[in-house]
């Protein structure tokens, strides 16, 4: 029997409830506007409209996978950021709302009065942090590097995709090995996730998100030493370092960007209150 939008959506936000997915209704409602390749307002517009035996059994395809904590984003293959629509997958970390408070950082130094010209995104993975400030920053370009050569391959699309191709450009690489150029302003969410704590993770992203780019060593911290020990090289006298934390991580970031001879070392805070970002500028 047919079901109505309706009706597919509460029987669909029943099923994953039962799999103890946090927010069943609100996804049920996205995948099935994915399916419709429609907005969730035709939810409401038209909730007596059938599905047809297609949709149906494409729509319950999606909540199966769901129920087992596919993430939404890898199923319809987008997530936004940043008010910009990203293409996201298993190759690439989730964006998440966290990490707009690093782009809020970057763009208050600007209001400030910090120049930039040129923009370094290490560990660019989807290259939502890069693209994003070249959205808000239209004389900026920047580079975006990433091991992964499939997340680079998603990053380029991105680029691609909103208007950005010309500006940004992506390389394979770890972190800054390699590069000869300074930059204005070097950006990097790095794993950060300590080794130990992988098993703690909700089930979406400890089964579904890339390891690599979630582990930072035993207590997490190890790629920032990496990124650090080379940054002088990188920026230019006065550049600015702004990174991603983890929770707890804030003052030992600030504490090891000042050893390293940065100075006016700043913490910003996302809509929790929690410290999500370190910046600092080049001491030099």
């Amino acid at each position: 029997m047919a079901l109505s939008l309706r009706e597919a959506v509460d029987c669909a936000a029943d099923r994953l409830k039962r799999a103890d997915v946090e927010t069943p209704k609100r996804d049920a409602s996205l995948l099935l506007a994915h399916v419709l390749t429609s907005e969730t307002s035709i939810l409401y517009r038209e909730p007596e409209r059938q599905l047809t035996e297609t949709e149906q059994e494409a729509f319950d395809a999606l909540i199966e996978r769901r129920a087992r904590r596919e993430p939404v984003s890898h199923l319809t293959g987008h997530r936004e950021f940043w008010s910009l629509d990203f293409l996201v997958g298993s190759d690439v970390l989730d964006p998440r709302a966290d990490s707009e408070t690093l782009i809020e950082a970057v763009l208050s130094e600007v209001q400030e009065g910090f120049e930039v010209s040129r923009i370094l995104d290490l560990g660019t993975g989807s290259g939502c942090l890069l693209l994003s400030l070249l959205s808000e920053l239209p004389e900026a370009t920047g580079v975006g590097v990433d091991v992964s050569e499939k997340a680079l391959a998603i990053a380029r699309r991105n680029a691609e995709r909103l208007g950005l191709a010309q500006r940004a450009e992506f390389r394979h690489g770890r972190w800054h090995d390699g590069l000869e150029e300074c930059f204005d302003i070097v950006i990097s969410n790095p794993p950060y996730i300590p080794a130990s704590d992988i098993k703690e993770l909700q089930t979406e992203v400890r089964e579904y998100e890339p390891h690599l780019a979630l582990i930072g060593g035993e207590d997490g911290l190890d790629c920032y030493r990496e990124i650090i020990a080379g940054l002088n090289a990188i920026l230019r006298p006065g550049g600015l370092i702004v990174f991603e934390v983890g929770v707890g991580q804030a003052l030992m970031i600030g504490e090891m960007l000042q050893k390293a001879g940065f100075i006016r070392a700043k913490y910003h805070k996302d809509l929790s209150g929690t410290s999500r970002c370190v910046s600092a500028f080049q001491g030099k």
